[in-house]
């Protein structure tokens, strides 16, 4: 996982460098998406499937308050 979030900090990076807009989703999920949230640098998160995924096991609102809780 820590190889994984290197790479992520290295492509943001350079992507800032080139002043361009930062997305990241797939494979976004409620374990790792804690420590992508706190990369400033990253302007939008793509999250709904694994929102939708979660909601089947636990219901939509609740899968929704949890992923809010993590972002926060």
């Amino acid at each position: 996982m820590e190889e994984e979030y290197k790479r992520v900090l290295d492509a943001v990076e350079e992507a800032s460098r080139h002043h361009l807009r930062i997305a990241a989703g797939h494979g976004l999920n409620y374990v790792n998406v804690r420590r992508i949230v706190e990369i400033k640098e990253i302007e939008e998160l793509n999250i709904g499937h694994s929102i939708i995924a979660r909601a089947v096991l636990v219901g939509l609102d609740r899968a929704v308050r949890e992923m809010i809780a993590l972002l926060r």
